[in-house]
């Protein structure tokens, strides 16, 4: 569905009055409506309210409910927290746009269309809409304030802090609404998405468990799944994303518990599997275009380049999201066709100047485009900018460390790449931007270590680095033979004196734990013991469903685990 919805559009003659989205009463329906009309009415009324179809009782004829309309899918796929389908959004904006002009004091008509308004403006790419989106959330909030109940308006505007990528606004209006009423689960997105974008991945896990004790099926477990990626627990978010695929109810929460499935797929460098998922999404809703670019990337990695550009020109075309442009600006790059690729560029500066001027924050894909093919000190001054504003994701991290490095700045640039690592998320781009750094510092046994895990975790990483992380790491060559020189035994001591018969053996004076005859297997029994390797140890108990870390750099081990990310 490519038609945006018009500031007044016609309805068309079968369109219901919102009855269950206002407190206004409906207008007096037309003479020729008839009793079974009337029951279909209450019936999506009830579907708008509970996502629920209540039969009436005693009519056989109205007993089978009525397939909803595209208003009535919309109203259901918002009570249950899922997407709705654009043609069905579109449907939406439209009902409401006409109800408020007859109702302008109707305080939830204002709200569902203020926050429909987000929800297609994050879809469509056009920022415009957030404005439209926050003046019908304050038109809602002028006739009914939040203190008196309308919280809608609020969960609506951290929606839209959300979409604009100013979390700190996002968590103050979700945990605003959460204090109030701790049991309305609309506030939870708000702040999963909140947390996640400000680095706050343990209270994220916390708000995600939360949710899915006050909402179940598919909304709770997809924002599962995501959780534990978060987390780098692969097999459990794989099992979680599929779980939701197979429980979903509509075609739009199919699409996108697909494209889920394709994205871990991607991230563990299957791109034959992710192309299959973005291609079944696709056949579930043909629009759903973020799978269309999904596709592109593994069309790339499978070094289909012409397909991935078909893909990549439809994307730009009708969802120009900025990282979607730069993208496809390094795909015309790496196959050297450089005017092409300064096209993009330009398109993207346009973009990025047009969402400063809507109030989006795009400085993270705007550093990334300047550390690589612009001004890196500029990069280093928008995410020194972004890390000061409590915005410590882990591709912040990432982000301004690489943006550093490509300063001249690999010193300070290793404590940040390293805080991306240990956030959990297993980005093959993280690990290849540590071992970069990593090299550049005279450290080659880690930075071989972390270049391996990122070809060994996503061969194709993207058109432009992953030929140079080969090539990173091949400059490192094979290590030395026999190790490092200072993993050598040192001379062995002097003999000690004997010690005096009363004296315990090894505890004379001149003598070190460890050192001097018969110490070995103690030695190796107390080390045992510090390690917890040996029985009675006093292991840790295990971290539930944890993936083991095999991909891991020896030189940085990760915490797993909610409780164990570390915020910078």
């Amino acid at each position: 569905m490519d038609a945006k919805p018009q500031q007044n559009p016609e309805l068309s003659p079968s369109t219901l009055p919102p009855q269950g989205a206002t407190s206004v009463p409906p207008p007096p329906a037309p003479m020729r409506t008839t009793l079974r009309r009337a029951a279909f009415g209450a019936v999506a009324g009830a579907v708008l309210v509970a996502g629920a179809v209540i039969a009436v009782p005693g009519d056989e004829e109205a007993a089978a409910p009525p397939t909803p309309g595209p208003v009535a899918r919309a109203e259901a796929a918002a009570a249950a927290g899922s997407p709705a389908s654009l043609s069905d959004l579109t449907a939406l904006i439209g009902d409401r746009q006409k109800w408020v002009e007859t109702h302008p004091a109707d305080a939830p008509s204002w709200a569902v269309l203020g926050t429909a308004y987000v929800e297609w403006g994050r879809r469509s790419a056009d920022a415009a809409y957030y404005t439209r989106a926050e003046q019908a959330l304050q038109r809602s909030l002028a006739a009914q304030p939040g203190e008196r109940g309308n919280t809608p308006a609020w969960v609506g505007l951290g929606a839209l802090a959300n979409a604009r990528n100013d979390f700190l606004a996002a968590k103050k209006w979700g945990e605003t609404v959460r204090t109030r009423q701790p049991k309305d689960w609309t506030a939870y997105p708000v702040l999963i998405e909140a947390y996640r974008g400000l680095g706050d991945y343990a209270a994220a896990a916390r708000a995600t468990e939360k949710f899915g004790t006050l909402r179940t099926g598919f909304p709770a477990l997809a924002g599962t799944s995501q959780m534990y990626r978060d987390q780098g627990w692969r097999e459990d978010a794989l099992a979680t994303a599929q779980e939701a695929a197979d429980r979903a109810a509509t075609p739009a929460e199919k699409a996108a518990a697909l494209h889920r499935l394709g994205e871990l797929a991607a991230e563990r460098g299957e791109p034959a599997e992710a192309l299959a998922q973005y291609d079944a999404a696709l056949r579930t809703d043909p629009g759903h275009l973020a799978s269309r670019a999904g596709r592109a990337r593994a069309l790339v990695a499978l070094d289909r380049t012409d397909e991935a550009l078909a893909d990549y020109r439809t994307v730009t075309a009708k969802l120009p999201r900025p990282e979607y442009v730069l993208e496809l600006g390094e795909l015309y790059e790496s196959l050297g066709l450089d005017g092409d690729a300064r096209t993009q560029y330009a398109e993207l500066r346009e973009l990025l100047a047009e969402a400063r001027t809507a109030g989006v924050d795009e400085s993270l894909t705007e550093a990334r485009f300047e550390a690589d093919h612009g001004d890196p000190e500029a990069a280093v001054e928008l995410m020194r900018a972004e890390w000061a504003a409590q915005r410590r994701s882990s591709a912040v991290a990432d982000t301004l460390a690489w943006s550093l490095h490509r300063a001249g700045l690999s010193e300070e640039a290793l404590q940040y790449a390293e805080k991306a690592v240990e956030t959990g998320v297993r980005d093959a781009s993280y690990a290849y931007h540590l071992g970069v750094i990593e090299s550049a510092l005279g450290q080659d046994g880690p930075a071989r270590g972390h270049l391996e895990e990122a070809l060994r975790t996503n061969p194709g990483l993207s058109p432009l680095a992953a030929p140079l992380a080969q090539e990173a790491l091949d400059a490192l060559g094979e290590p030395a033979a026999g190790g490092p020189a200072d993993m050598s035994p040192s001379a062995a001591p002097e003999p000690a004196a004997e010690p005096d018969s009363e004296q315990d053996p090894g505890s004379g004076p001149g003598t070190r734990p460890g050192s001097g005859s018969g110490s070995g297997k103690d030695a190796g029994k107390d080390a045992e013991k510090e390690s917890g390797s040996g029985e009675g140890s006093g292991k840790k108990p295990a971290q539930p469903r944890q993936e083991p870390r095999a991909e891991s750099a020896p030189a940085s081990p990760r915490a797993a685990g909610p409780s164990a990310t570390a915020t910078p």
